[in-house]
């Protein structure tokens, strides 16, 4: 008999399951906290939508300082609107990442959110909760950043009519800010 290799089979590798090698108790827990954890990542992409905007005023701002004469309330409020966007990049890619650091400053700003009623009172409220909660404290905590080192494998998947109502949100902005400048 022959022991030569045949090149044309196809190759054979052992590989085993990850939730065998996983921690059971790591990934009930991941399991459990999973939409609070994908809850508080996303107030991080609000983070960083609101840096653009003060961006913009930073912009603006600029802009105004470069047209008219310097004075001193233009110029604080390029400061100011620098610093919030810089401030608010950096609470939003700390939220991403669930870093536990981010729950005080973000509760801070939330708190002063609360202020803008109606919208801003309902979002900063939540934001608050997010945080506040007792699961919001454990999934910004080092034990969770270790659980979820120890199970990458799982993952949130947002469901599809939530896909659905974003694009009709995102829809109706284009049309509301669109259609007006084809009217005049």
């Amino acid at each position: 008999m022959s022991t030569e290799v045949n090149p044309y089979a196809a190759p054979k590798a052992v590989v085993e399951d990850v939730s065998v090698s996983a921690n059971p108790e790591a990934e009930a827990l991941r399991r459990e906290h999973i939409k609070h954890e994908a809850s508080i990542r996303s107030i991080g992409i609000l983070y960083y939508i609101a840096a653009l905007v003060m961006a913009g005023g930073a912009a603006a701002s600029a802009l105004q300082l470069a047209r008219n004469q310097p004075d001193l309330k233009a110029a604080l409020s390029l400061v100011a609107a620098a610093l919030l966007t810089i401030g608010f990049f950096v609470i939003g890619r700390a939220l991403r990442a669930l870093q536990p650091r981010v729950r005080i400053p973000t509760a801070i700003l939330a708190g002063l959110g609360l202020l803008s009623f109606p919208i801003g009172t309902l979002i900063n409220g939540y934001i608050l909760y997010l945080l506040l909660s007792k699961k919001g404290r454990f999934v910004l905590s080092p034990e969770y950043a270790a659980i979820v080192e120890a199970t990458p494998h799982i993952r949130y998947r947002t469901s599809i009519l939530v896909w659905a109502i974003l694009a009709l949100l995102i829809a109706l902005a284009a049309f509301a800010i669109l259609v007006p400048r084809f009217l005049r």
